[in-house]
């Protein structure tokens, strides 16, 4: 019986094979959390510089991860699992938490439907904020969320409180996480729907953090 194509399973064969070396499994493990700078793989792993680039080019070459520019800083760049890049893999990296943090600039977009849509799959608590507060919620995030199902709860974006102990913190927003390195936690480097304001901006930050929450929440625990 033929389960596969022939190119479907080098592909496979790749994966397993980049995922062999412990450097690399322990960067996949990671990347299953949240987006890293190269940088900031560099100093979680305490590995040279030089000898980190091989293992991301291997990655990469293996269809694993993929990189994107900083909205925030454009001279630095993200690593992000590739779309699909675990199929038929398992690798996690586990967390527990007494409450999950999600944070943004603004705190009236993303992070705001992060702690909506975790809500949907997780009892563990939730709240949102922002490092630098709008007034109020964007009025587009609130539409996708209804076209979704989701009512945002109706309370002006709050001001990033110091996160307690216990907190898992995950940053939806590049400036958020710059501006707090060194914090730790988890981060998604979600675009701002804010900066196209259109529908399908919108539409597309929605489904980005919702596969995220999908992919987070069966691994964070209450603490």
């Amino acid at each position: 019986m033929k389960l596969e194509t022939a190119d479907a399973f080098r592909v496979r064969v790749a994966k397993h094979a980049a995922l062999a070396d412990p450097a690399r499994l322990r960067i996949v493990d990671l990347l299953t959390l949240g987006d890293f700078s190269p940088t900031e793989l560099q100093a979680e792993l305490g590995m040279a510089s030089n000898l980190l680039s091989h293992h991301l080019r291997a990655l990469e070459e293996a269809g694993l991860t993929a990189r994107h520019r900083s909205e925030a800083d454009r001279r630095r760049s993200y690593l992000r699992l590739a779309a699909g890049a675990l199929e038929g893999l398992v690798p996690g990296a586990g967390q527990s938490a007494r409450r999950v943090l999600f944070v943004c600039t603004r705190n009236s977009a993303r992070s705001q439907l992060a702690a909506a849509l975790w809500k949907q799959v997780s009892d563990i608590p939730t709240i949102s904020a922002g490092t630098h507060p709008a007034d109020r919620i964007a009025r587009r995030a609130i539409e996708v969320a209804r076209r979704h199902g989701l009512e945002l709860a109706d309370t002006p974006p709050r001001l990033l409180d110091p996160a307690a102990e216990g907190d898992l913190m995950v940053t939806v927003c590049d400036n958020a996480h710059e501006e707090l390195a060194g914090l730790g936690g988890v981060h998604w480097s979600v675009p701002d729907p804010l900066r196209l304001g259109t529908d399908e901006a919108f539409e597309r930050a929605f489904k980005e953090i919702a596969d995220r929450i999908t992919g987070l929440a069966p691994r964070v625990l209450a603490a």
